[in-house]
């Protein structure tokens, strides 16, 4: 054990197995939304998992700054990761009842797991250096923010909506202010941190297919219609796609930006590029699985109205949340992405008798037609020699 290294600050590091493991919390906390939507598919659960659904970002964005300032194993590191994610659970268990009686129960672990992540950022940084400055002034305003976090969880009714969302504007505003100091910022940890979060969102698809195989399999006698088939098969190919429109060409894009710029730049586009943009491309995940549980559980019924709009809005996030990043990187505009938004808009507006299989199958169809429209202009037919080599 004597012969292990533990990489230098300096050194851009791999998130550690602990951040993971933080994670899959998260998944919990994740299926708990898609669950609130599936059973209140209406406009006031839809704010309630919405607000959630920030302030828990709010708190995974911080613990994944506070991670790229230190090396992630070492053992203070790693206890501390340990002691949030046992401080989550209980956290993501009250995501369905915060609203109810469980207020207290779902913000005071949030508001403590946030003040151990920016604990562990002030003390990473070094005395009577700018980033040091930097950390204290944006440790301020979210120390007021979660102290406001956890009396929302004391008050009822309509002031709890007013508190929580004045508490996550505070943070919101901190990260703006935050954005005019120095950060060290590590690119390849930073790029890696937040595709482990989309594959976590991502796995609340595949758990969102597995309640639709659950379910006729449990009735006695029970096995797959085709049409269950088809179903399973078309939401199948939508994750996967999902996956590929992130990972084959963003991702890494984005990464390698990063690591061009110097360290103030470097910094604001970690927050606009990261912790901005992909924001909505993991709440588009998560309502996508809330559309695609439904057209899996019933394929051969018509999508209901609430479900098509969550798909909708699902889809609108996602991809334009990676427009964001495309465009925050490289001033680009990824034009087959907002086709088929445009596309995907009016299809699941005017299907209000097609049956939900059909809706995930034409949906599939548009976006391999634009994947490959896209790849064909950029590295098959490029009239942009820049762009082509950028990517």
């Amino acid at each position: 054990m004597r012969g292990i290294v533990v990489p230098e600050k300096t050194e851009d590091f791999t998130a550690d197995p602990v951040e993971l493991f933080f994670d899959l919390a998260f998944v919990f906390a994740f299926s708990q939304l898609v669950h609130l939507l599936i059973v209140h598919p209406d406009w006031e659960h839809v704010g309630k998992a919405t607000l959630i659904f920030l302030l828990l970002w709010a708190v995974w964005s911080q613990f994944s700054w506070s991670a790229n300032a230190v090396p992630g194993n070492q053992r203070s590191v790693r206890v501390g990761f340990l002691v949030a994610t046992a401080a989550s659970v209980p956290m993501a268990a009250a995501v369905e009842t915060a609203f109810d009686d469980s207020g207290l129960l779902f913000a005071v672990p949030l508001a403590v797991i946030f003040l151990m992540a920016n604990g562990v950022l002030v003390s990473s940084t070094e005395r009577g250096t700018a980033a040091r400055a930097t950390t204290i002034r944006y440790s301020i305003p979210n120390t007021i923010a979660m102290i406001t976090l956890v009396a929302g969880g004391i008050v009822d009714g309509t002031a709890r909506y007013v508190v929580w969302i004045a508490a996550f504007l505070v943070v919101l505003w901190a990260t703006i202010k935050a954005g005019q100091g120095e950060w060290t910022i590590r690119p390849g940890h930073f790029a890696e941190r937040h595709g482990l979060i989309i594959i976590i969102a991502l796995g609340e698809v595949i758990v969102a297919l597995g309640n639709a195989v659950v379910d006729p399999l449990s009735e006695e006698g029970g096995g797959f219609a085709g049409e269950t088939v088809a179903a399973l098969a078309a939401t199948g190919i939508a994750a996967g796609l999902l996956w590929w429109s992130y990972f084959d060409r963003v991702q890494p894009a984005l990464e390698h930006h990063a690591e061009e710029l110097d360290s103030r730049p470097r910094g604001r586009f970690a927050r606009d590029g990261y912790t901005y943009a992909h924001m909505p491309i993991v709440a588009g995940v998560i309502l996508i699985a809330v559309g695609i549980e439904e057209a899996a559980l019933h394929p051969g019924d018509p999508l209901p109205l609430a479900y098509r709009m969550m798909l909708l809005a699902g889809i609108l996030c996602f991809f334009g949340g990676i427009n964001i990043g495309v465009w925050r990187a490289f001033r680009a505009v990824a034009r087959e992405r907002l086709i088929a938004m445009a596309v995907i808009t009016g299809v699941l507006a005017l299907a209000g008798s097609v049956e939900a299989v059909w809706l995930i199958v034409v949906i599939d169809v548009v976006v391999i037609a634009v994947l490959v429209a896209e790849h064909l202009r950029i590295e098959v037919r490029p009239s942009d020699p820049k762009i082509h080599h950028a990517h």
